[in-house]
C-alpha cells in the first residue's frame, strides 16, 4: 500500500487574496505531493514499512523516512486547519471559553500564537495541542518534527512557518502571513479535534 497525496479542501485559489492560487500551486503541487512520493519511494526500499499506517512511521522510524512521513502529515493536517475567508466563523463557544481560561482571551491567545509563530527560528511550525497533561498549549516544532510523535498529544490546529508557505505572498515578511492566517482559520476543525478529547477547561 502506497500513500496518496490527499485533496485539498478547497479550490486552489479559494483562500485569495490572503493565500494565492500560485502558492498553493507550489506548496501543495510540489513541497505536499513530494513529500508524499519521496516517502513512497523510501518505505518500498526498507523491509517492514510497507503497509504501516502513517503515525506509527512518524513515531518509529528516523532520519528521511521520519521526515517525509512527518510533512504527509503535518501538511495533510494544515490544509484542514484552513478554510475560504468567506466560509469562515468565530470559534465555538465551548472553545472559546477554554481558550478563554488558558490565556485569559482571544486576543490574549492569538498574540501569544502569533509571537511563538513569529519566533519559530528558521522552518518548521506552530500548533495549538492539548498536551500530555490534557492541558492546552501553544508550541513550536522544528523542521519536520511534530507534536502527534508524542501518543499522549492531541494537535488542535497549525501554521506552517517554512518560507515556502508564504514567500511567494509575503516574500520575507512573516508577521504579514500570520495575521493573514486567522482571516483563514477553520475554526470548525479546531473545534472538532478539542471536542474529540476531554479536557480539564471545558468542565471547569
Amino acid at each position: 500500500m502506497s500513500f496518496e497525496l490527499p485533496d485539498l479542501p478547497f479550490a486552489q485559489d479559494a483562500l485569495e487574496p490572503y493565500m494565492s492560487k500560485q502558492t498553493l500551486e507550489y506548496h501543495y503541487g510540489k513541497h505536499h505531493a513530494g513529500y508524499v512520493k519521496k516517502l513512497n519511494n523510501a518505505i518500498e526500499t526498507e523491509a517492514g514499512l510497507a503497509g504501516k499506517p502513517l503515525l506509527e512511521l512518524i513515531r518509529t522510524t528516523q532520519g528521511g523516512i521520519f521526515n517525509n512521513a512527518a510533512q504527509v502529515w503535518n501538511h495533510s493536517f494544515f490544509w484542514l486547519c484552513l478554510c475560504p475567508p468567506d466560509k469562515a466563523t468565530e470559534p465555538p463557544v465551548e472553545l472559546r471559553e477554554a481558550l478563554n481560561k488558558k490565556f485569559g482571551s482571544m486576543e490574549t491567545f492569538k498574540q501569544q500564537f502569533a509571537d511563538a509563530a513569529a519566533g519559530n527560528f528558521g522552518s518548521g511550525w506552530t500548533w495549538l495541542i492539548i498536551n500530555a497533561s490534557n492541558e492546552l498549549e501553544i508550541v513550536n516544532t522544528a523542521n519536520a518534527e511534530t507534536p502527534v510523535q508524542n501518543p499522549g498529544v492531541t494537535a488542535l490546529m497549525t501554521l506552517d512557518v517554512w518560507e515556502h508557505a508564504y514567500y511567494l505572498d509575503h516574500r520575507n515578511d512573516r508577521s504579514s502571513y500570520i495575521d493573514a492566517f486567522w482571516t483563514l482559520v477553520n475554526w470548525k476543525f479546531v473545534a472538532d479535534n478539542f471536542e474529540s478529547v476531554g479536557v480539564p477547561q471545558r468542565a471547569a
